[in-house]
């Protein structure tokens, strides 16, 4: 097995570095929030996710990473903006506008930002509605109806 060496293991190392992180530190807020019972899916998600971020991290690590070519300048610039609506929404929207309201709008603008089809045309902004209005039944249908999880209250749903 070949190894990996140089700027392809930074590469590999640097985003592995910035999950990692991010899945700690989200597991250390679903283990410091109260009242605990309302977080175990949380934690429990959040615990496997910094599991595997480990995992993965210790292979970029050790240079056996065999996933793609690393992340290159253009590929880092094109989910930038993704990235960026991400942490808005965690650090902001979720409790200020409410979890639904705030996860359909990032949705909505997640799915413009990255679908190809021009913004101009009706027909795109028609499907990424009712695509965005499919995947929030099923949001609140899962959270809310299956695992009866205690979802951020804002000012709107």
């Amino acid at each position: 097995m070949s190894r990996l060496t140089g700027a392809r293991r930074v590469q590999h190392l640097a985003p592995n570095l910035l999950i990692t992180g991010v899945s700690i530190f989200v597991t250390w807020l679903s283990f410091t929030q109260e009242p605990s019972s309302a977080y175990l899916f949380p934690r429990v998600i959040s615990s496997l996710m910094t599991i595997l971020a480990l995992w993965s991290l210790a292979r970029a690590a050790l240079g056996i990473s065999r996933a793609g070519e690393g992340v290159d300048l253009a590929t880092a610039l094109n989910i930038a903006p993704g990235l960026i609506l991400i942490f808005i929404y965690v650090f902001w929207a979720a409790r200020t506008l409410g979890f639904y309201t705030a996860s359909s709008l990032a949705f909505l603008l997640l799915f413009t930002i990255y679908d190809p089809t021009p913004v101009t045309r009706i027909r795109g902004w028609a499907l990424r509605i009712v695509i965005t209005a499919a995947f929030m039944a099923v949001m609140y249908a899962l959270f809310t109806l299956l695992l009866k999880v205690q979802v951020p209250r804002g000012r709107f749903l």
